[in-house]
């Protein structure tokens, strides 16, 4: 049995490592599966490229899994096209939290054979036995749709979530170019770090409305079995900043307590990142971050406003919020900042005060703006715009009204779309002259160095 999965390019110098895909890699390495891996990512293929690929070479099956977006979308519909016309078509699949929410539309677009829902290291497994050996119906595998011999759509019961991740391999990082992703900057990481990034565990404890992922409630990594994969790669590829890549590593005190502790007792001597909640944001645990290499924590601020954050259902204040940063600042770790607006509640004053907040606390560690809400396919407030007229569904949303991530798709505020515009022009034109001229300072402030001070170290005008 033999399988090509695809990792798409999203038009990025360095990509991130997929890590989903290499989890599937694994499992179906461990079942003795033959896995190819197809790196459009690194080498920037065409999609003709692919056809090609399959016309010369033969696989029983061909993946591809990609998250909500519409140039994911988008990529996925020229991928399928290059699949679909290929000479050797091998059994097409497709997953991930793209087509999850809505598989018919996804099966109709791409002409997939089967999509697979939510979680898929179980149910690709299952699926690539059943299909092959043709030993029952396809019907009989959990979390999976598709199309039957009658042309009807099928979309069998959800599979139970892995309870122990734990028991899930490494991923397969022996199949992916680790010298090309491992290229990956992080705030704070220097010319000579090797990033890459880490799982330490899946799903998020909270249940903000415009969260699309489908997965419920929160699936920790053993401690051990973190130090394990880092002192692993840390041992084989000389990673030396590692970042954590799961929704939310800072799930509660005790367990953010627990990992670092682990991480000190390891003395591995790696820098990381996480993404943070503030609301555990306390400054006993921030220090104790520190100590155990935390170098930067990416928060969902997402509104300074109490109200938009009620509709939200961000289970957070604006008083935390602020505690929390000046905290973890205090702490000497950078805070990352997120915040969307066009929410419900969300007008001229409430981006002002956001804008406000950014200036503010800015550290100059990342490059700060200001992005539209976006009711992703899957999420309380697509299905709430859906209710209220605002999109008449997934194909609505995908071919007319989320055509960049940067633009409206849907305005849930009392403003014109002009008028939010002109607002969301003003903050961001704002936040890129403030990031500008801190920029400048800091160049003048090197350049001054080198000449005043004849720093030996410097190491030439270079862009980074």
């Amino acid at each position: 049995m033999r399988i090509l999965i695809i990792v798409y390019d999203n038009d990025s110098y360095i990509h991130w490592f997929p890590q989903g895909v290499a989890y599937l890699a694994a499992v179906l390495q461990r079942a003795g599966i033959d896995v190819v891996i197809y790196n459009q990512d690194l080498h920037h293929y065409p999609e003709e490229h692919l056809k090609g690929f399959l016309n010369d070479n033969r696989f029983d099956f061909v993946g591809l899994s990609f998250i909500g977006g519409y140039y994911q979308y988008r990529k996925a519909l020229k991928i399928s096209e290059a699949i679909n016309c290929s000479k050797n078509r091998p059994f097409y699949i497709i997953g991930g939290h793209g087509p999850s929410p809505e598989p018919e539309f996804f099966l109709r677009k791409t002409k997939a054979d089967a999509v697979v829902i939510g979680e898929g290291e179980e149910t690709v497994l299952e699926l690539l036995e059943v299909v092959y050996r043709k030993n029952k119906p396809m019907e009989a595998v959990k979390g999976i749709a598709f199309y039957n011999e009658k042309d009807e759509f099928v979309q069998t019961e959800r599979r139970q979530l892995i309870s122990d991740i734990d028991s899930i391999p490494f991923p397969a990082y022996n199949l992916f170019p680790i010298e090309y992703y491992r290229l990956l900057r992080m705030p704070h990481c220097t010319n000579t770090d090797f990033v890459m990034p880490v799982l330490s565990g899946r799903g998020c404890t909270f249940k903000c409305n415009f969260c699309y992922r489908m997965d419920k409630g929160f699936r920790p990594r053993s401690s051990e079995s973190i130090i394990e994969e880092i002192r692993f790669l840390k041992k084989t590829y000389n990673i030396t900043y590692i970042a954590f890549s799961d929704e939310l590593l800072m799930s509660s005190v005790k367990r953010t307590e627990e990992l670092c502790d682990a991480l000190l007792r390891a003395k591995l001597d790696v820098k990381w990142d996480c993404n943070g909640r503030l609301n555990y944001a306390e400054a006993s645990l921030l220090r104790l971050m520190k100590a155990a290499g935390c170098v930067f924590i990416n928060y969902g601020i997402e509104a300074m406003d109490d109200n938009v954050l009620r509709i939200m259902r961000k289970s957070l204040t604006v008083k935390q919020i602020v505690a929390g940063i000046e905290a973890t600042m205090k702490a000497g770790i950078s805070p990352g900042f997120n915040i969307i607006f066009g929410h419900i509640g969300d007008n001229a004053v409430t981006l002002k005060k956001g804008v406000e907040f950014l200036l503010k606390y800015d550290d100059g560690a990342q490059m700060r703006t200001i992005r539209p809400v976006t009711p992703y396919p899957g999420s309380p407030l697509y299905y709430y715009a859906i209710e209220k007229n605002f999109l008449y569904g997934v194909e609505d949303f995908y071919e007319n009204k989320h055509l960049n991530s940067d633009l409206l798709s849907v305005n849930f505020t009392d403003l014109t779309d002009e008028e939010y515009y002109e607002e969301l022009l003003k903050a961001n034109r704002s936040l890129l002259m403030n990031y500008i001229n801190n920029r400048s300072i800091t160049l003048a402030k090197s350049v001054e160095d080198l000449y005043q001070n004849k720093n030996e170290s410097f190491r030439g005008f270079r862009q980074s």
